[in-house]
Parts: C-alpha cells; sequence; structure tokens
C-alpha cells in the first residue's frame, strides 16, 4: 500500500458532505473517520467538522481531516446560507418537529406582502435567545439536558446578522424561506421569532444548509459517494503497490 496515499487524509483534507436527516453531525464525522481508518489501514486521524447542524436538518457540513482541522475555526466564521421551511399557526417548545404542538393560533391575518414586509424588518443585526432546545452551556450542562427534564433556565441574547432573506413560496400554513445569515444563528429561534412578529406562531418544519461561505452542497459529497470514493482511492493504491513488486 502506498503511503503517499494513506498520507493524503493525514496531511489533511477538507471534504464537503450533504448530511441527511436524522444524522447528528458527530454521528457524519465519525462515520467518515471509521472509513477513513478502515480503507487505509490508519489507526488514528484527526476528523473535525465546521459547524454543527440539527439532527432534524439537512445539508452542507464541512468536515476537515488531519492537518486540515486547524482550518475549522476559518470554516465557522463564515456566513451560512439555509433552505427553511416554516410552520405557521402553530408553535412547539423546541421550536422544530423535534418536539409536540403545543398552542395554535390564527393565519386568516397573514398575507405575502405581509410576509415579505416582516422579513425585511429582520435585515441586519439582532439580538437572539438560543433555543432552550440547544447544546448551549448553561453552568456545565447543555441547555436541552435542562429543557428534556422540564426545567426551565434562561438563555442571554445573542448578536446575529441576517444578511438576505428572500421569500421563496407562500402556501399557508407553510412559507419557505431563504436566508442568508453569520455564524451562530439559530434557524429555530428565528421561526420563533417570525411567528411573533406576525402575531401568531410558527416552527421550523424543514431546513437544508445550502452553502458556507463560498462552499456549496451541490459540490458535496453524500456518504454513498464518499464510500465509492475512497474505496476507488484504495484499490488504485492497492493497484500501484502490486504493479511495483518485482519478481526476481
Amino acid at each position: 500500500m502506498s503511503s503517499e496515499k494513506i498520507s493524503v487524509f493525514e496531511e489533511g483534507k477538507v471534504l464537503l458532505f450533504d448530511k441527511p436527516v436524522y444524522w447528528t453531525s458527530f454521528d457524519l464525522v465519525n462515520k467518515v473517520r471509521i472509513m477513513i481508518r478502515s480503507n487505509f489501514g490508519i489507526r488514528k486521524i484527526k476528523v473535525g467538522h465546521a459547524g454543527t447542524l440539527d439532527p432534524l436538518a439537512s445539508g452542507l457540513l464541512i468536515v476537515c481531516t488531519g492537518k486540515s482541522t486547524k482550518k475549522i475555526d476559518e470554516f465557522r466564521d463564515l456566513e451560512k446560507e439555509y433552505i427553511a421551511t416554516f410552520h405557521l399557526g402553530a408553535t412547539t417548545p423546541s421550536f422544530d418537529l423535534e418536539t409536540e404542538i403545543d398552542h395554535h393560533y390564527s393565519t386568516a391575518h397573514i398575507t405575502e406582502p405581509m410576509v415579505k414586509d416582516v422579513l425585511s424588518g429582520f435585515l441586519g443585526e439582532q439580538k437572539q435567545i438560543p433555543p432552550i432546545y440547544s447544546a448551549k452551556l448553561i453552568a456545565g450542562k447543555r441547555a436541552y439536558e435542562y429543557a428534556r427534564q422540564g426545567i426551565d433556565k434562561k438563555l442571554e441574547p445573542v448578536t446575529v446578522y441576517f444578511r438576505e432573506l428572500e421569500l421563496l413560496s407562500f402556501e399557508l400554513p407553510e412559507i419557505k424561506v431563504r436566508l442568508l445569515c453569520s455564524k451562530g444563528t439559530y434557524i429555530r429561534s428565528f421561526a420563533r421569532d417570525l411567528g411573533q412578529a406576525l402575531n401568531s406562531g410558527s416552527y421550523l418544519s424543514s431546513l437544508e444548509r445550502t452553502a458556507i461561505g463560498t462552499y456549496k452542497v451541490k459540490n458535496a459529497y453524500s456518504m454513498e459517494k464518499f464510500k465509492e470514493y475512497i474505496e476507488q482511492m484504495n484499490s488504485d493504491c492497492c493497484s500501484e503497490t502490486n504493479q511495483n513488486i518485482k519478481i526476481s
């Protein structure tokens, strides 16, 4: 086996993945680590991601290996683009589909021009309170741990920035919005704030991260395609080794 081929991941690669729904970001990173180690016989390798994506969300996750893990913070600072579907007229404690609907509200007064006007009001710098169902640390404990125990904890607002908010479709009770925003933005919290601004309720029913800076999900690996890629790399590597064997 060629050490040059093995060292590609150890020297450092930046990989784009299209994370499936229901996978955690850790699930994907762990799977990538296992696939690299098992295919190339690498006992230990650093693999990390540049920004968590919720289990119920799909889309772009940047994964760095080896020495490229030093670049992770650079990618985390980049703007993110999302395509989000919001269900109007109802709320959930988690602001998404992780929990059951707890309240219903009227949507009879909501029009397409009203939604566009409200969206424009969110442009620029905003103070946003993270969702209690999040990985935010409170006294050394994840916020979602308190939430799942029914313990009410206060989270401090954070500063976020919305550069673009575009209404893509208006089909009540659901609307689809493209968002271009700063790092640290919770789209679930935006769902809550959007519902309140519309004098109704709202929760996030689907989410796809489509870009991080200039990196696009259309250029990302599915897990199946990445498996094919490293298996082919491994096959090519073994072929080169066999060709270099001399028979005396």
